[in-house]
């Protein structure tokens, strides 16, 4: 099967050869699963910028010039206005006229692909879309995205409760796959120094997205709490701050704590976001929060312990932290079970199934 990834490359200094993607990003595991299983893997990176002179993305700031600022924040809020989307459009139809791809792995935040741009893609070469999100389609997708739902023959989601609100924007069809896992080359336990007895790596902002995890790392703050992220942290959990993690950066991190605590964010109502398969395959005991989709995925006191509320999270702490035999029994019992069920070459593996379904 020939696929195309259409996706921004965030990152770029953690790029390594044989990938167009960096370590930092799932889809460079998606492209190497896939690859592996025999499939011919090519990428469209569709921030990098088609006429000369234009920004690369969108999280770079132009420094002096108002008018530019201003222009730039027009162009995100209407794509249209912005002649280097039209241009970049114009390239993936040439891409996918040249390469023919038979799928298209379609990822969120699609500020730049048009709705015409997929339908002619549809039409004239038959092309499969498959749309890709680890988020809520109310409170993170664009209106470009919203309109093309109908064009997208599959819908893979982490979050169950995502994948109906995509059905209700009109997609043919949707999957609760996680497009998230874990590689066993380089999601496993790292030799680090403990630093934390509670560990927490991801974003807490904004307030609206993250308050009941912030709300949840505040009630075990007090019991030896560091935070590790490329994000600002909220007043409350500045003293708690460890320092960025990206990459491996972000693995050591997760290793450098005896317990670490992984509450989804307020948007996440089903549950399955990145860390709770990293984690596990770390090899470090994880305390999520008690979501519907966790048994879907782990044995609930087996390989994972779920809190219910702020207090029952101290609790659990608490007990764990003395529990050295308990936490290190479930912690491994996790990282079998992920690494037997729930790594990149699972996911593409039932990625590929779903698309030989398609009608």
């Amino acid at each position: 099967m020939k696929i195309l990834i259409v996706a921004p490359l965030a990152h770029p200094e953690q790029l390594t050869s044989g990938s167009h993607f960096p370590p930092s990003q799932a889809q460079f595991f998606w492209e190497r699963s896939l690859r592996k299983a025999g499939h011919e893997v090519d990428a469209f990176i569709r921030n990098t910028p088609a006429l000369v002179g234009m920004r690369l993305r969108r999280s770079e700031r132009f420094t002096g010039n108002k008018l530019a600022t201003v222009f730039t924040a027009l162009s995100q809020r209407f794509p249209r206005w912005q002649p280097d989307y039209h241009a970049r459009n114009r390239r993936l139809l040439e891409k996918v006229r040249a390469w023919r791809p038979d799928v298209i792995l379609l990822t969120g935040d699609n500020r730049v692909i048009f709705t015409e741009t997929l339908a002619e893609i549809k039409r004239r070469y038959g092309c499969k879309i498959v749309y890709l999100s680890g988020v809520s389609p109310i409170v993170f997708s664009t209106p470009n995205e919203r309109a093309a739902a109908p064009l997208y023959d599959l819908v893979l989601v982490n979050d169950y409760y995502h994948g109906v609100q995509w059905l209700e924007l009109g997609a043919a069809r949707m999957e609760a796959l996680p497009i998230v896992a874990c590689d066993p080359e380089f999601h496993h336990p790292y030799a680090v120094e403990v630093q934390a007895a509670v560990g927490f790596v991801g974003t807490l902002l904004p307030d609206h997205l993250y308050s009941t995890r912030v709300t949840a790392l505040e009630a075990v703050k007090d019991l030896g709490l560091g935070v590790w992220s490329i994000h600002a942290l909220p007043a409350s959990l500045q003293d708690c701050y460890r320092g960025p993690a990206l990459g491996e950066a972000m693995l050591r991190a997760v290793c450098a704590s005896k317990i670490q605590v992984n509450p989804h964010g307020n948007f996440m109502r089903w549950g399955g976001n990145m860390r709770l398969f990293e984690a596990a395959a770390c090899g470090v005991f994880q305390i999520t929060d008690d979501r519907p989709g966790i048994p879907t995925w782990f044995t609930v006191g087996e390989q994972i312990v779920t809190f219910r509320d702020p207090a029952h999270l101290r609790d659990l702490v608490r007990h764990y932290l003395r529990a050295d035999d308990e936490r290190a029994q479930i912690a491994a019992a996790a990282r079998e079970h992920v690494y037997a069920h729930h790594t990149y070459d699972h996911r593409m593996q039932a990625l590929v199934e779903l698309v030989a379904a398609l009608p």
